[in-house]
């Protein structure tokens, strides 16, 4: 059975759907840079494996990424899930885990990468919004896109609603991104996320469908 590992910063609700969905998998080990993350204790109360590397005990970026990859690595995952994660990770470590390591951003990217997502969409005045599922590279929010969701803007939206809106789609779109890996359906091919058994697009939401 294929081994996942999730890293997150923070209350983990991206990690719970993960773990809720009954991916074809185990999942080896929840890690944080962040010992005070609620997600860990999430975890730890379902059996989970959980550790914290704190960045905040490494003199350099490439000391924490190096610890992190140690870390990461001693479960020998064959995905790494991104779940909140809130460090930009170096060349090294990504390359360790080139085309088996994933992401959730909350955007219909390339548009606004980074942070503050929702009152940037807000400000810029789109009328669709929502989230991306990609595999990570070096560049900031800037790796192969696998899959999307969008919701529309709404008259009246504020950043908290609108957030909202998004997450609940993050919620069901990672999981899905996350089984196709784990079920050997999706793979990076020369720059880009093949995802077998795709369909042909017949509604507005969750790009790609798969039959």
């Amino acid at each position: 059975m294929k081994r996942y590992v999730i890293l997150i910063s923070g209350r983990g609700s991206n990690m719970q759907s993960l773990l809720d969905a009954g991916l074809p998998g185990t999942c080896a080990a929840v890690v944080s840079n962040r010992p005070e993350a609620a997600g860990l204790a999430l975890a730890a109360a379902r059996g989970i494996a959980t550790v914290a590397v704190d960045h905040r005990d490494f003199a350099t970026r490439e000391d924490f990424d190096a610890a992190l990859a140690a870390e990461v690595g001693r479960h020998a995952p064959d995905l790494v899930l991104l779940a909140g994660f809130m460090r930009i990770l170096g060349d090294g470590f990504v390359r360790r885990f080139e085309g088996r390591l994933l992401n959730i951003h909350p955007s219909l990217l390339p548009a606004f990468p980074g942070i503050q997502t929702h009152a940037r969409a807000l400000a810029a005045g789109v009328r669709v919004h929502g989230c991306s599922v990609h595999f990570v590279t070096p560049a900031l929010d800037g790796g192969p896109i696998v899959a999307q969701a969008a919701v529309p803007v709404q008259a009246g939206d504020d950043e908290a609603g609108l957030a909202a809106r998004v997450l609940a789609e993050e919620h069901v779109l990672y999981p899905r991104v996350a089984r196709w890996f784990l079920e050997g359906r999706l793979a990076l091919c020369d720059g880009r996320a093949r995802v077998t058994g795709e369909t042909a697009v017949t509604a507005a939401l969750h790009v790609p469908q798969t039959a």
